[in-house]
């Protein structure tokens, strides 16, 4: 049997759960996160279980990648603009820069990533859906 949700107001909330307080997608209680970068296993208020299959996380590598390569990238524009650094120094200074993102943006797109398995398991009805 499935449940009808109104959406909008529902991914409102799960996003502005998952990418702000970093909590989980279904109560808005349980933390997401054990340490940087590592989510917890399961909501601790709820028992939402945050990965439930095997590669469930493949999209947060992908979009943390593509973020990161958009930054690079915009990096490499405005260094080609508005500065005349030598190829050596602009690799000094663009590649530290890169990852110090790419590390930040991490547990973002993790986050954003677990929000959006969950709306996609509510826009399935999954019966285990508890939407609060």
């Amino acid at each position: 049997m499935s449940v009808t949700h109104d959406t909008n107001p529902l991914r409102l909330r799960v996003l502005r759960r998952v990418l702000t307080s970093r909590t989980c997608p279904q109560c808005g209680t349980g933390r997401l996160f054990r340490s940087w970068a590592k989510l917890e296993e399961r909501c601790a208020s709820c028992g939402l279980v945050y990965r439930r299959e095997p590669g469930s996380m493949t999209g947060s590598m992908y979009s943390t990648a593509v973020v990161t390569e958009i930054f690079a990238a915009l990096l490499i524009g405005l260094a080609w603009v508005l500065t005349d650094w030598s190829t050596a120094v602009f690799i000094a200074v663009a590649v530290p820069l890169v990852l110090v993102f790419s590390a930040l943006v991490l547990p973002l797109c993790q986050a954003f990533w677990v929000g959006i398995e969950y709306l996609t398991d509510v826009g399935n009805g999954e019966s285990w859906i508890r939407p609060r």
